[in-house]
């Protein structure tokens, strides 16, 4: 067995409390106000409560002028490649609702969504479906003079009820005929929510349906608004889209049979769902619109006893998005030179998007709790035994887990991810502490009984579909790099000192009280099976115990390191150190003692601090290169001696991006020679994740061998504020360095953006040009709080706009 015994508890951590009541130190007008959101982000737009078993929206939308679009360009799931000029929140409070708009290029409409809530929640919310024919649309089919007022527009919304739900058409029971230009009305009752109303509806007159001479007009005006109410597999209800083509597919081989294929009625007609209202835990609704349009959805608890009108939305819309404007300028406004209208926008769309990419997951995960021994990596040629181990495939489903959590990018990346969410909640907790509170409490309450967090949380199949089947499986002795503990310290930072938060404050103390036995249980996993090895070798440090090697690798990855790709020593050996993990351990022991310390946990601050302390020296003992004048990783050669392999880069200055390199260490000149270096790392896009001068640089995937990411480069330049606002020897270097590297950053993404529409998951070092993952919201949204960075180190304000 690897470290402990399996136990019980480990395999079974299935009975999780719901977000709602993660921990007992949130009030419940905190918890009313985070009950719904757009919590499914890998959709369009997908609304859900974040609880398990309960109700789930989805909005899905095709041009239906001919009878390839539906087929082809249906939207429901974020794409990669589907022709979208861009698409996103523009303003966006988790607390209150905001406005996305979707640039559909390919269906040639901009869709816009709104989403607020009425009293905090508490009355319910109102959404808004807006579409706005684009001045790039191509001609609709028979219009003249290339007019575009004619284009036509499927829209579906779909709702689904999980567990012991119901969902009822009001009206189709009793056989009433529910007419023109309806209002949809269904009720519903769940465990948690209780009984509700769910209510679609449009302004008579102000939409244009399309009219056509075909007889099959006369059974299904579409005028009508079209339900179909059925009864599936609770398994399948997140699939929508398949779920509507089903419906669709019976209304064309029934006008097939009718009137033959050579006398089908237009695609408009035809692509439109069986009109079958009445109960059933799938709920579709249809319209079909000609030009721009609008419609409304409300959803109002029973306790509420009027539904808001649409003049009510309206007025909620407006109220939502001038206190959002509020709140960004007092909290997250740009500072010099970036304070032009055009970064206000782009600086709230960014943070808008990462914020409006919170989700609340819920299901099953592939965990192999087998417990290998040649998951022990003791052995040279470990990687080869490994991946024969990993290959029995005895991984298992556990759970059901939930996990409340931003993600990286609604497309590609639709899921918790361990590394990523430290960085995420860095803007956040600007914008509102307590909100990354309840994240944070989400993330720990994952853990097993060991410590011990999966790295990529790929909760149920919905989750599973967007995953290659050889990444689905996480392993209970891997890990990845601890950034939650970056968050903690930034929610000290807002207590302690001059400016402290009474507020946050009052909240902070108890929930961290509450957690802290978590916090212990994941600190003392990392040390435990992380640990390098120090004792076969002839390694001289200042500490035995204080030296660390990611698990999980092979000669071309350690995916564990969160660094894919980036070079590593050749072969992988057991006695391999890593620089970027002890630097990790280093800031988290920091955390760790600054946390026991505000507890007045003495006797955990006091040995958390001697860890601190030995991993400091030993970071220079064990990784320091004289030759190399910087930060390597260590490995064995072939006579059994420890030695450094450099490959300058991000890893080189890992201890510096930590925080473990003070102003007056006796390193510091040369980590920031090699930043500052244009034939090293510098560009003048960014910092480089691997030297220009590496034989490395730039092959084979390229992931981290050259790109720019905005990750590293906020922790770079960040350090680069706090030596330049620190007395010390490098002061002014550091000084002239934040300022150009903070400008080079603001300037790539945000010329990406203009050009592309999209943040992207890295930048090319030599062009600035946005690379792989586009609509990468996630860490790229640190940008955000670098614009907010002084354009000075010594000035302390920020320009009102």
């Amino acid at each position: 067995m690897i470290w402990r015994d399996v136990t019980l508890l480990a395999l079974c951590n299935a009975a999780l409390i719901s977000a709602q009541d993660s921990a007992s130190v949130f009030s419940k007008a905190s918890n009313d106000s985070l009950l719904w959101g757009p919590y499914r982000p890998n959709l369009y737009f997908g609304l859900r409560p974040r609880l398990p078993k309960s109700l789930t929206t989805a909005l899905l939308w095709s041009r239906v002028e001919d009878f390839n679009h539906p087929s082809n360009g249906m939207r429901f799931t974020c794409e990669q490649n589907e022709d979208m000029a861009g698409y996103g929140w523009d303003k966006y409070d988790p607390r209150t609702g905001g406005v996305q708009t979707i640039y559909d290029k390919g269906n040639g409409i901009d869709m816009e969504t709104s989403f607020v809530k009425f009293d905090e929640g508490r009355a319910g919310w109102g959404a808004r479906v807006k579409g706005t024919v684009r001045e790039d649309a191509e001609p609709s089919l028979g219009s003249q003079d290339g007019v575009k007022e004619g284009l036509k527009t499927a829209v579906w919304f779909t709702v689904g009820a999980e567990g012991l739900s119901t969902l009822d058409v009001v009206g189709a029971a009793e056989g009433k005929e529910l007419g023109f230009d309806r209002n949809v009305v269904i009720n519903g009752q769940t465990t948690d929510l209780g009984d509700f109303s769910l209510t679609v509806a449009e302004l008579p007159g102000k939409n244009s349906k399309p009219h056509h001479n075909h007889p099959s007009y006369n059974e299904k005006p579409l005028e009508h608004t079209l339900i179909h109410s059925v009864q599936v597999p609770e398994e399948a209800l997140w699939q929508s889209k398949p779920l509507v083509f089903s419906s669709l597919k019976t209304t064309i081989d029934a006008y097939v049979e009718k009137y033959t294929q050579e006398q089908m009625p237009p695609p408009w007609q035809t692509y439109t769902l069986q009109d079958l209202p009445g109960s059933g835990n799938f709920q579709m609704v249809q319209k079909v619109f000609e030009g721009d349009f609008e419609f409304d959805i409300f959803y109002t608890p029973a306790k509420v006893s009027k539904t808001p009108s649409s003049a009510d939305l309206t007025k909620e819309i407006n109220k939502v998005t001038t206190a959002f404007d509020s709140k960004f300028k007092s909290v997250l406004a740009p500072s010099r030179p970036f304070t032009k209208e055009d970064h206000q926008t782009f600086s709230q769309s960014l943070f808008s998007n990462l914020i409006g990419g919170i989700g609340y997951f819920y299901g099953d995960q592939m965990i192999d709790r087998s417990y290998a021994p040649e998951y022990e990596e003791e052995n040279e040629g470990f990687y080869q035994e490994t991946a024969e181990a990993r290959a029995r495939n005895q991984q298992q489903l556990e759970g059901p887990y939930e996990l409340f959590t931003s993600i990286p990018s609604r497309p590609f990346f639709p899921r918790g991810f361990l590394w990523d969410e430290g960085f995420h909640l860095l803007p956040i907790v600007d914008w509102d502490a307590e909100l990354v509170m309840q994240i944070l409490s989400s993330w720990f309450n994952t853990m097993d009984e060991d410590g011990w967090i999966p790295r990529e949380q790929i909760l149920g199949n919905e989750a599973r579909t967007k995953v290659p089947q050889e990444f689905q499986v996480q392993y209970p002795h891997y890990a990845n790099p601890p950034t939650l503990f970056m968050v903690l310290e930034d929610l000290l930072d807002k207590v302690e000192g001059k400016k402290a938060d009474a507020e946050v404050a009052k909240v902070l103390k108890p929930w961290l009280a509450e957690l802290f036995p978590l916090l212990q249980r994941n600190f003392d996993w990392y040390r435990k099976t992380q640990f390098g090895d120090l004792k076969s070798y002839d390694r001289p440090a200042f500490s035995s115990k204080e030296a660390y090697r990611w698990r999980g690798r092979s000669p071309q990855h350690i995916l564990t390191s969160g660094l894919d790709d980036y070079p590593r020593p050749q072969p992988p050996h057991p006695g391999e150190l890593h620089v970027d993990l002890i630097s990790w351990m280093g800031m988290m022991a920091r955390s760790m003692h600054r946390i026991a310390s505000y507890l007045e946990e003495s006797e955990d601050a006091a040995r958390t601090a001697k860890m601190a302390e030995a991993i400091r020296k030993n970071v220079n003992d064990l990784h320091w290169s004289a030759k190399d004048k910087t930060f390597c990783d260590a490995t064995i050669d072939d006579y059994e001696e420890s030695v450094h392999v450099c490959h300058k880069g991000y890893i080189s200055i890992f201890p510096f991006m930590t925080g473990l390199i003070g102003p007056d260490h006796e390193h510091l000149k040369a980590v920031l020679d090699l930043i500052a270096d244009e034939d090293e790392l510098w560009s003048p896009h960014g910092i480089r994740s691997l030297s220009k001068a590496d034989e490395l640089y730039g092959t084979e995937e390229n992931y981290w061998r050259s790109p720019v990411w905005m990750n590293m480069n906020y922790l770079i330049v960040r350090q680069l504020l706090n030596t330049a606002q620190a007395a010390g020897p490098q002061q002014k270097k550091a000084t002239k360095m934040y300022s150009s590297l903070r400008k080079n950053l603001v300037n790539t993404v945000y010329e990406s953006w203009k050009e592309t529409g999209f943040a992207w998951e890295q930048y090319n070092p030599e062009t600035g040009k946005g690379q792989r993952t586009r609509h990468f919201t996630g860490w790229t949204s640190l940008v955000v709080k670098i614009m907010r960075m002084p354009e000075s180190p010594r000035d302390d304000g920020h320009d009102e706009l």
